[in-house]
C-alpha cells in the first residue's frame, strides 16, 4: 500500500481509527487469552531473536487479531478461525510450535501491542505499506488484494473506479480507516463529502437505502457481503491509481523488528506451501480465489 493506508486489508493511519470491527464475544476472548498466558517475554540479545526457539519450547505461539471475517476472528462457536490463523495454525506446526492462542484487539492497536510485546505475531491479513515497515517486519503477503464497488442492480450509475465516482458526482461511502478514502480523495473525491461507516455490512445498506450510490472495500469482503442481497452487486474487482500507476495491496503476518530469525524461518514455510498449492486450499474456504494469490514480497511492497 503506498499511501500511508489499511488492511484491508486495511487503516488510512498505521495506528488510527479500526478498519476490522470486532465481533461479538472477541473482548472477552481476549481477556481470556491475556489470563492464559504471561506477557511475552523481553526480547533477546540473540543476533535475530530467539522466539522461535521460545515458542517452540513453550509449544504456543500468540496472534494478535482484529475481529474481520476472513482474516482473522472467532465464530459462532467461539473458535479460532479466520485466513490468517488457519495458515498460522499450518506454518507454526511446521516450524515446531503445535498450539496457537488469539489475542483479539482493536486494528489500531495491533502494531503497538505486538512492540509491547502482547503477543508475538500480528495475524489479521494487514496490509503492507512503508508506515507499517517502519514500524514492524512483515513475511512475505499470503494474499493480493484488488478493490471492488458495492453498487444497486445493474449498477445504474456505470461505477467501475474512482475516476467515475468522481466523474459522475456519485454518493461515496466506505469505511473507518479504509485505504479506499485515500484512493477517492486521489482521484479528486472531496473528502468532507464522503459517507464513513462502520464496515461492508453498514456500506451494504447504505447503498440498499439509498444514502449512498457505492460502497468501496476489498473485492473480497465486497463480493462476500453482497451474496445475500436482491438489491446489491459487487462490481468486477480493479486496481486503484496510486501515484499515477496501478496498485495492488498485499496482506502478511508481522513481526516485531528484532524478530528476523523467526519471519526468515516463516518465510521458508509460505514459499512451500504457495509452491504446492497448499496456501490457496487454506484460504479458498475464505473466499479467497486463485487471482488473489501473489508472488509479491514485502520488500516490494515495501518500497525497498
Amino acid at each position: 500500500m503506498a499511501p500511508p493506508h489499511r488492511h484491508s486489508r486495511h487503516g488510512v493511519h498505521t495506528n488510527g481509527p479500526s478498519r476490522r470491527s470486532l465481533l461479538a464475544g472477541v473482548a472477552a476472548l481476549g481477556a481470556l487469552g491475556a489470563a492464559g498466558c504471561s506477557r511475552v517475554a523481553s526480547a533477546s540479545t540473540v543476533k535475530g531473536g530467539d522466539l522461535l526457539r521460545r515458542l517452540r519450547a513453550q509449544g504456543v505461539v500468540r496472534l494478535g487479531i482484529a475481529g474481520e471475517i476472513p482474516f482473522g476472528y472467532i465464530d459462532k462457536n467461539g473458535d479460532l478461525t479466520g485466513e490468517a490463523p488457519e495458515l498460522a495454525r499450518v506454518i507454526f506446526k511446521r516450524l515446531g510450535v503445535d498450539r496457537v492462542q488469539p489475542v483479539p484487539t482493536e486494528f489500531g492497536s495491533l502494531i503497538p501491542g505486538l512492540n509491547s510485546q502482547q503477543f508475538d505475531v500480528v495475524a489479521a491479513g494487514m496490509y503492507v505499506n512503508p508506515d507499517r515497515c517502519a514500524q514492524v517486519i512483515f513475511a512475505d503477503p499470503d494474499y493480493q488484494m484488488l478493490d471492488a464497488f458495492i453498487v444497486r442492480k445493474g449498477n445504474p450509475k456505470g461505477l467501475h473506479n474512482y475516476q467515475d465516482i468522481v466523474a459522475k458526482k456519485a454518493k461515496f461511502a466506505t469505511g473507518t480507516g479504509y485505504a479506499e478514502i485515500q484512493y477517492a480523495i486521489d482521484a479528486g473525491y472531496k473528502q468532507s463529502d464522503i459517507l464513513i461507516v462502520p464496515d461492508q455490512v453498514a456500506g451494504l445498506n447504505a447503498v440498499e437505502a439509498g444514502r449512498a450510490d457505492v460502497f468501496s472495500g476489498t473485492a473480497l469482503t465486497v463480493r462476500e457481503v453482497v451474496k445475500k442481497s436482491s438489491k446489491a452487486e459487487a462490481t468486477k474487482a480493479f486496481a486503484p491509481i496510486v501515484d499515477g500507476k496501478r496498485h495492488v495491496d498485499g496482506g502478511a503476518f508481522a513481526f516485531r523488528p528484532t524478530e528476523t530469525n523467526l519471519r526468515d524461518a516463516f518465510n521458508v514455510e509460505l514459499r512451500k506451501l504457495k509452491k504446492s498449492g497448499e496456501l490457496f486450499r487454506i484460504l479458498k474456504p475464505f473466499g479467497f480465489t486463485e487471482a488473489e494469490m501473489t508472488d509479491l514480497t514485502a520488500k516490494e511492497l515495501c518500497g525497498g
